[in-house]
């Protein structure tokens, strides 16, 4: 898994966390890259956004070696073994304690003014860094927010290398990680986009968090039942076309599924996704391109302008729907019907966010690809030699946010055991993270 960047790694970080909405916590970034990160959790669990400024006390022969720990209001956590067997005197201490306590100071005035931190003491608290490395700097956090009172501690990051949790030991209660990938060299090698994080940005996140607090949206439904969930009927120019909609309770955005061809709304893959996409909190709608009698007409399946045609009618008709006619709109297309799904996303006046392709063939968008604006990701089989070929030339001719990701080991239906589910998680974080970004986009300034 490669993020974007750190906002895209914190969007998918939310999507494990939403748990945690039921126990109202603090979420706290680690200065500077991990605040983005941070924020984006912050968002999704409706909590308050703060810094979590700590000082690691190096053995002055090896700074490197922690002997230590400073916060904020005092907090002060000595380990005193180091200290005995590094030889550190208690005068020695103090200066490299007297030296780091400036800087904290210095730090917490920049990225937090005037605005009193926030007390932790009997809350969850969720400590937030844009990865693990060596490890000291999260565990040192994580002690500091204990003895800052909090009840509950849970270390949360995008990446780890292997074996982490022995790094960070017995300092939090609860430890999450999207994945630990090996060989590991450097957080940034999980990242397009790594650049350094200034201390504008920090700032601007935490006054963005705390004057403008964006209200929780669900990330998972769980067990709750959908607020609708029924056969519709959809006129599409001349013809009325089969559909099922589902719509989540709090659906944040709509995806349209355009299957491929010798496929229906009844697909067991495509449904598979649909239900994943609906415990994100997405409401879809899986429906039959063609009647029955078009079907029978092989040369219908590969029309793709007339595909595409029905997609675009059929979005329309979405927007008269008051359940689902503000939501921002995505499509997942499937083989042919990525090749739909495309075209109709070029289209002037429809108004599409994302795009997903699964085994999908972009390359019969053709000429359309130039015009698509929607972030469309494609999702190919590792296996699947001819289509990730033309996936890889149909990128090529995309101008949007675009990314191609491999799924090793699966072929084109991904009948593999894992590569559906891989697929289809990949898909929700990329509806998620763009559909989101819509929706904000188009809400009224207050």
């Amino acid at each position: 898994m490669i993020f974007l960047d750190r906002v895209d790694a914190g969007r998918r970080l939310a999507a494990r966390l939403t748990q945690l909405r039921q126990d109202s916590p603090v979420v706290l970034g680690l200065p500077r890259g991990g605040v983005p990160v941070a924020f984006e959790v912050a968002v999704a669990l409706g909590a308050p956004l703060d810094v979590i400024v700590v000082r690691k006390l190096g053995v002055p022969s090896q700074p490197e070696l922690g002997m230590g720990a400073i916060g904020e209001d005092g907090v002060r956590i000595i380990n005193d073994e180091v200290m005995r067997a590094a030889g550190v005197s208690a005068s020695e201490l103090a200066r490299v304690e007297d030296q780091e306590r400036v800087e904290l100071e210095r730090r917490v005035h920049r990225f937090r003014g005037a605005r009193a931190r926030t007390p932790l003491v009997g809350r969850t608290v969720v400590v937030v860094d844009d990865g693990i490395a060596t490890g000291s700097t999260a565990r040192a956090a994580c002690q500091v927010v204990r003895a800052q009172g909090a009840a509950r501690v849970i270390l949360a990051v995008p990446v780890a290398p292997r074996g982490w949790e022995a790094r960070v030991g017995g300092a939090a209660d609860e430890l999450v990680c999207l994945q630990t990938p090996d060989p590991f060299y450097a957080i940034g090698q999980f990242y397009e986009n790594f650049t350094q994080t200034t201390d504008e940005e920090v700032v601007d996140c935490l006054e963005r968090a705390a004057t403008s607090p964006i209200p929780a949206t669900s990330y998972d439904t769980g067990d709750d039942p959908p607020a609708r969930d029924e056969e519709v009927r959809v006129t599409a120019g001349d013809v009325t076309l089969a559909g099922q909609l589902t719509v989540p309770a709090h659906a944040t955005g709509l995806v349209i599924f355009a299957h491929g061809s010798g496929s229906s709304r009844h697909s067991p893959r495509n449904r598979y996704v649909a239900d994943v996409l609906n415990h994100a909190g997405l409401a879809t709608l899986l429906f039959d391109l063609l009647t029955v009698a078009e079907e029978r007409d092989r040369t219908n399946v590969f029309d793709i302008a007339l595909l595409a045609r029905r997609l675009v009618e059929v979005t329309a008709w979405c927007a008269t729907q008051s359940d689902v006619g503000n939501l921002p709109v995505g499509y997942f297309g499937a083989s042919t019907g990525a090749g739909a799904a495309l075209w109709a996303a070029s289209e002037s006046g429809v108004a599409v966010a994302a795009v997903v392709s699964r085994g999908g063939r972009p390359d019969l968008a053709g000429p359309r690809l130039g015009d698509v604006t929607a972030a469309t990701l494609l999702i190919v089989g590792g296996n699947d030699d001819v289509v990730l070929e033309l996936n890889r030339h149909a990128q090529a001719q995309l101008r949007c946010e675009s990314r191609l990701l491999v799924v090793p080991g699966a072929t084109h239906l991904f009948e593999e055991p894992g590569t559906l589910e891989a697929a289809a998680e990949a898909a929700r974080d990329w509806f998620i993270a763009h559909l989101r970004a819509a929706r904000r986009s188009s809400s009224p300034v207050p």
